[in-house]
């Protein structure tokens, strides 16, 4: 039952059939279930209003349409709640990648005192778990969550028809004037690295100097290269997860494609493969077509 279930989502992905998944955490079906309900279940948080999904709805590609996440009494996080689609295929989790095992990750909200502001051992007990089952349920619901067979997938697979000329040319822009293959590659469309382009920064008046409202990466490392650098997001049904970067501050896709289109913000760390594009009009109408039709099925 578990191999049917993975080989109807990840066959259209075009992603192997293994789903990796540590020895201490196999993937079953009833943890799959069980890791569900928990997703949805209110109890975890410390006054019982928030759950995972509250941050990470469905309907949007398990994010949340806001510009930052609102935790418990209304209190706003930091950072825009990133969608979690294909993040079984992840190396590194959340914007500045500070944790390395989504065991780890679906912990950290729990204790956030901006999300749910409770503990592990409380939320835990709540719903007559272990911490260790706990974290291992909700990390493999999360595992579970695959979205595949998008038009550019049947496209890819010799499907000529499945996207309009319009979003074949957006595609040929982003594999090569836009150049976005250099950050968002492979089947999940994204190199799992950090990239710095510059939205973090705020110049001063006069251009002279600066500061970045958000150290991303570098509050991790402590490297100096790595400040104001954030995890490249998968592209998987983009166009479901407005509003867009580490900061919710991109409102729509074309928001996005004028950002990059200009080369980003220049800043001490810009990213060397940032940089202006000069996309013509057509191209951007163009390329925000190709990302809808990155929109999948998801089981």
């Amino acid at each position: 039952m578990l191999v049917e279930f993975l080989l109807s989502i990840v066959i259209p992905l075009g992603l192997d059939l293994y789903l990796p998944a540590p020895d201490s955490n196999r993937l079953t079906m009833e943890k799959i279930d069980l890791g569900r309900r928990l997703f949805f279940d209110r109890r975890l948080s410390r006054d019982g209003t928030i759950a995972c999904a509250s941050c990470h709805d469905p309907a949007r590609a398990f994010s949340d349409g806001r510009k930052v996440a609102i935790g418990i009494d209304g209190r706003a996080g930091h950072r825009n709640a990133p969608a979690l689609i294909n993040r079984g295929y992840g190396s590194a989790f959340f914007w500045d990648g500070r944790t390395s095992s989504l065991e780890e990750q679906v912990l950290k909200p729990i204790e956030d005192p901006n999300e749910m502001d409770s503990t592990v051992a409380i939320a835990a007990s709540r719903v007559d778990l272990a911490p260790d089952d706990l974290a291992n349920a909700l990390a493999t619901f999360v595992r579970s969550i695959l979205s595949g067979n998008s038009r550019f997938d049947r496209f890819a697979n010799g499907r000529n028809e499945a996207l309009t000329d319009e979003e074949q040319l957006g595609l040929r822009v982003f594999r090569g004037k836009g150049n976005c293959t250099t950050c968002h590659v492979g089947p999940t469309l994204t190199d799992e690295r950090f990239h710095n382009t510059g939205l973090a920064w705020r110049p001063s008046a006069d251009g002279s100097s600066g500061a970045y409202q958000d150290d991303g990466r570098f509050a991790v490392t402590g490297r100096e290269t790595d400040r104001g650098a954030f995890k490249t997001p998968t592209l998987r049904d983009v166009a479901k997860s407005a509003p867009y970067m580490h900061d919710g501050s991109l409102a729509t896709l074309d928001d996005v494609v004028e950002f990059y289109d200009k080369g980003g913000r220049t800043n001490p760390n810009l990213d060397p493969d940032v940089h202006a594009l000069r996309l013509t009009p057509e191209e951007k109408r163009a390329l925000v077509r190709f990302l809808s039709a990155l929109t999948g099925s998801r089981r």
